[in-house]
């Protein structure tokens, strides 16, 4: 059976023979995030799919308590090594969420919703809204429809392909994610260039007084 992007098998492959495949910087994303959730007082924040930890160190560095889920045990073995033991890392997918109860000022989810098929998108978009208390934000960046992976690779579904052995991706533009992010208080879509073209996604946890 082929390894896919929501099974461990796959990432601790990819962690295991690339290490620290994407550097030790945080992500461009992960700076802008950072600032808007330090502007709006963010205390501690969820990081679904943490990886090694690339992108919780600047939120840390800012004050922010950071929790994550993480389905390589490698990684998150990475991740203490480079990062220090004092972030709780919750090993398993994040298609089974929850792993707690408690509730977050932010979360901050990057290039992993993609990676995933429309249950699952659908689910991980709620149990991260359910995450949030009240008035808190949480941030998603996905990659867009003008990468030039897109259209290449086997059709799955419309906008979704495999792109090569065990990574299938879905790309997004501004009607996919204004028709998924829609119930979950989207309120700002920004086109971001990084290793790819992507959007930052942002939503806000609706007061239920409000």
């Amino acid at each position: 059976m082929a390894n896919e992007t929501g099974k461990p098998e796959f990432w601790e492959s990819a962690f295991g023979e690339k290490r620290e495949m994407w550097g030790l910087e945080p992500s461009k994303s992960a700076v802008l995030t950072k600032d808007f959730f330090v502007q709006q007082s963010v205390k501690n924040i969820l990081i679904p799919g943490i990886g090694y930890g690339r992108n919780a160190q600047i939120f840390k560095d800012s004050g922010i308590t950071v929790t994550g889920i993480e389905i390589s045990k490698t990684a998150i073995e990475m991740a203490a090594r480079h990062y220090g033991t004092d972030m709780v890392i919750h090993h398993g997918s994040v298609t089974d969420m929850p792993f707690d109860k408690d509730r977050y000022d932010g979360v901050f989810c990057y290039a992993l919703i993609h990676l995933l098929d429309s249950e699952e998108r659908k689910k991980l978009i709620l149990d991260c809204y359910n995450h949030l208390s009240e008035n808190g934000y949480m941030v998603f960046t996905a990659i867009s429809k003008e990468a030039h992976t897109y259209g290449q690779g086997k059709l799955i579904s419309k906008d979704r392909y495999e792109i090569f052995d065990g990574v299938k991706m879905f790309f997004y533009d501004r009607e996919s994610i204004e028709s998924e992010f829609n119930k979950a208080g989207l309120f700002e879509i920004i086109e971001i260039s990084e290793s790819q073209p992507f959007f930052l996604i942002k939503c806000k946890k609706r007061n239920k007084k409000g």
